[in-house]
């Protein structure tokens, strides 16, 4: 199989099916394209050979394409039942895919004002944003209100007792958490350090703090690279 992926500095729902198949040993070719947003760039080009989407990440399993992430998700939990990839509880289950379809779909303050950027130190920016930006506090409080919920059902260490999808959808949120010194309890804290711990996620972040790729549209709020 080949995933295609963007930036691992900026690209957070192609760190997102990385994790989830690094995390279970699943083997892969990662095939990396440096993100871009107009029309006939080498991104636009390559990704139009193997779907009409034209966004990452992409996984080709066979010749055969599947975009979007929650896709590729459900995709690899049913082609590797073995890795049990979804909790093994029907109601937890339902309750992950709940959490999963609610990011998916939401959060658009956080994601519009608080992009992934594994590399920054943003905690400036971070406390400007929750000042003027309601949106993102509200976001923020769901969040945690949902992974605290989650955290107390389940015992832990994650959020739905062993490590799945839903962590991994997760994990960008904890990154820009984390770059934007976002304020949150002590126990989401220590999730999110459980999350960044793992072997798949010190991988990614090492790779995206190598990267050294400034891309301004990712980063409205810089007008220049880091250093």
């Amino acid at each position: 199989m080949q995933l295609y992926i963007g930036n691992k500095n900026y690209s957070s729902w192609s760190m997102r099916a990385w994790l989830l198949l690094t995390h279970a040993g699943i083997p892969f070719e990662e095939v990396p394209l440096r993100l871009s947003f107009e029309a006939g760039s080498p991104f636009k080009l390559a990704l139009a050979r193997v779907t009409p989407a034209g966004r990452v990440p992409v996984l080709v399993d066979a010749g055969f394409a599947v975009w979007d992430t929650l896709a590729i998700a459900e995709y690899l939990a049913e082609k590797f039942v073995d890795k049990r990839l979804w909790p093994a509880d029907t109601q937890a289950r339902a309750r992950a895919r709940s959490l999963c379809a609610e990011m998916h779909g939401g959060f658009q303050a956080l994601r519009n004002h608080c992009g992934m950027n594994i590399e920054a130190d943003l905690a400036e920016v971070g406390a400007r944003v929750l000042r003027n930006e309601p949106g993102v506090a509200s976001d923020l409080a769901r969040i945690v209100e949902m992974w605290q919920q989650a955290l107390g059902r389940s015992g832990g260490p994650f959020l739905f007792g062993d490590f799945s999808i839903a962590d991994a959808y997760f994990a960008p949120v904890g990154a820009r958490i984390t770059t934007f010194a976002l304020p949150i309890p002590a126990e989401i804290d220590a999730y999110i350090a459980r999350v960044f711990a793992l072997p798949a996620t010190r991988a990614w972040c090492a790779a995206a703090r190598q990267e050294h790729d400034f891309i301004v549209e990712d980063e409205p709020y810089r007008t220049r690279p880091p250093g």
